[in-house]
């Protein structure tokens, strides 16, 4: 079939309608709205998130990764949550040049993140425009009733912990445009951060369990901590020295320090920062450890400030400054 022949509801019905086929309550992209069941005993947590090209990945990139990507920002979002993935919806928002091969592509980055995550279509809408491609999702997930873990549960006494490596997608970002030189493996590794996130949704069940406070890190680990800090009303303090790092990343600050920088406000790490008491902490690294997640103890909540403050500081205690705490939509 001709590239663009199957105009909008040949799409809808080719390549999206079989992403709804298993969730009931899309009733089968047919109708105006979608109808979603919250079992006994759970409440329903909803997230909206949007990523525009040219802002929030390379127009070069390709669909399926577009696609997944911004499936995953949502996730993390529910990851921090405490919720598991129950259905999104999804806006599309393309351009006259973006073909069927290219919707063909993005809907099955869907459908390939759809099975990984145990999440389904459950409807949406798709335009036309004169811009750049921008796809905006709304995730839907389950917690047990009273157990979403929100920013503002952060308590004096509690461990702070990240899941994952900080820093990757802002180097990655900076090496895709050509800020940054490094070989072939660490480019790799690092662009690849950038394209596709890890939202950390096995371990939700955990963190509902033990966190008092999280947040997930897209805008930047320094700008999200000043975030939880704020909502909660405390002084928060991360050692940098055990911010976790992959090895292309500490390569990387190690060959220029001032990499640090970027490492604390860059944004897009789409990991999970929590506020946990200190009996929580192994629970917590144990189940990090049986999804295949790194878990890693960065600092503390020292105490309340209704201000909130958050600190980063050296293995002397110095207060660091920050320069650039991370990304704003404004």
């Amino acid at each position: 079939m001709p590239s663009g022949a199957l105009g909008e509801f040949g799409r809808i019905a080719r390549f999206f309608r079989p992403l709804a086929a298993r969730f009931p309550g899309a009733l089968n992209l047919t109708d105006d709205a979608a109808l979603l069941g919250v079992p006994p005993g759970k409440e329903l947590v909803l997230t909206t998130d949007a990523i525009v090209a040219g802002v929030h990945f390379l127009p070069t990139d390709a669909p399926g990764d577009v696609a997944r990507k911004a499936l995953r920002v949502n996730l993390s979002d529910l990851a921090a949550k405490g919720a598991s993935p129950l259905a999104y919806t999804l806006t599309l928002a393309v351009g006259r040049d973006v073909d069927d091969l290219w919707i063909e592509a993005f809907a099955a980055g869907l459908a390939e993140d759809q099975m990984y995550y145990g999440i389904m279509l459950a409807g949406g809408d798709s335009v036309s425009t004169g811009g750049p491609v921008w796809v905006s999702i709304t995730a839907f997930g389950l917690v047990d009733a009273g157990k979403m873990v929100k920013r503002s549960g952060a308590r004096p006494g509690d461990i702070v912990l990240a899941t994952g490596t900080i820093g990757d997608a802002a180097l990655g970002l900076a090496v895709e445009q050509g800020r940054l030189a490094m070989n072939d493996a660490d480019r790799a590794a690092l662009v690849g951060r950038y394209r596709l996130p890890r939202p950390r949704t096995h371990l939700a069940q955990a963190i509902a369990a033990h966190a008092h406070a999280a947040i997930d890190i897209s805008d930047g680990l320094a700008a999200d901590f000043g975030h939880l800090c704020l909502a909660s009303r405390v002084i928060g303090e991360i050692a940098v020295s055990k911010i976790p790092q992959s090895a292309a990343t500490r390569r990387a600050t190690a060959a220029d320090p001032k990499l640090m920088t970027q490492l604390l406000g860059g944004g897009d790490d789409y990991e999970v920062l929590l506020a946990a008491p200190p009996d929580a902490v192994r629970p917590l690294q144990a189940a990090a450890e049986a999804a295949g997640i790194d878990l890693t103890v960065v600092g503390e909540i020292a105490g309340a400030d209704h201000l909130g403050r958050a600190d980063f500081v050296d293995d002397d205690g110095n207060r660091l400054t920050v320069e650039k705490p991370g990304w704003t939509h404004s």
